[in-house]
């Protein structure tokens, strides 16, 4: 099976509806190019700093999520709607809300393992000041089969995407915001390295960079294959891409090299 996603690197603001509108552009400028699918960056709404979650906070159902249902619906895409912060029974989550082309919600995922670092002359943030984790991995059911997603930070951990892997996903997706740390360090790697692991397809999408925001995002959205290969990748400025994916060719790589069947769970 062939079908094409668009990845929406598009920067993030201090004011919610000029990134919603910006999204519903990217969304639709993405189909009409002939995109069947569309992701857009972690906390797409929202700048990527503590301060701002709990102010730009909705509940599922919000205007936000109503509007990204809506744009899904008009422009008949799957859309993996980054992530947004949910607000929840107290809590706060940074969650991303997947929609089939009817506008119906078929998926969400909240970021289980949060981003708390403080790197020697380098990054210091701390999510969990703000943010509650999820409890779960996300295997969701699309028309163009199983897809794992993951957010940012959560893609560190390899025993979280073999999981999703061995449920049958076959296209890692990670609405991403490596910082300018831990970017050049390690983003093309963690994402050609998955994809080796797992046999998959892997694409990150993150917001493009800005020097003068509150949080400035390493950008560099990327598709890599199941042979390890860097399909795709953008620059650090706001960009569209269209890629196609061809899932016959995961089927290629594991009967070459049977690395899911040799596995030795008895071992390790």
């Amino acid at each position: 099976m062939k079908f094409k996603i668009g990845l929406a690197q598009i920067n993030v603001s201090l004011i919610k509806e000029d990134n919603i509108k910006k999204a519903e552009n990217a969304i639709e400028s993405l189909a009409s190019g002939g995109a069947d699918m569309v992701i857009l960056p972690e906390m797409f709404s929202c700048p990527y700093n503590t301060a701002f979650f709990p102010k730009f906070a909705e509940k599922e159902g919000g205007e936000t999520w109503q509007r990204m249902s809506a744009a899904s619906l008009k422009n008949k895409v799957t859309l993996i709607a980054g992530s947004i912060p949910e607000k929840d029974k107290g809590n706060i989550y940074n969650t991303s809300f997947v929609f089939s082309k009817d506008g119906t919600q078929i998926g969400k995922h909240r970021k289980a393992h949060l981003f708390d670092i403080d790197i020697k002359n380098g990054q210091y943030f701390k999510e969990s000041d703000i943010l509650s984790p999820g409890d779960s991995h996300s295997v969701i059911d699309t028309e163009f089969g199983k897809i794992g997603l993951a957010i940012c930070y959560d893609f560190r951990f390899p025993e979280f995407s073999r999981k999703m892997a061995m449920e049958g996903a076959k296209i890692l997706i990670v609405p991403g915001a490596f910082n300018m740390t831990t970017g050049p360090a390690h983003w093309e790697l963690l994402f050609r390295q998955r994809a080796v692991d797992n046999q998959v397809f892997c694409v990150g999408v993150a917001p493009a960079r800005d020097y003068d925001g509150v949080y400035v995002s390493y950008a560099n959205s990327m598709v890599t294959s199941p042979w390890g290969d860097v399909i795709e990748r953008l620059g650090e400025s706001e960009q569209l891409m269209i890629t196609e994916i061809d899932l016959d060719y995961i089927d290629q790589i594991r009967d070459q090299l049977p690395l899911l069947k040799h596995r030795r769970e008895e071992i390790y």
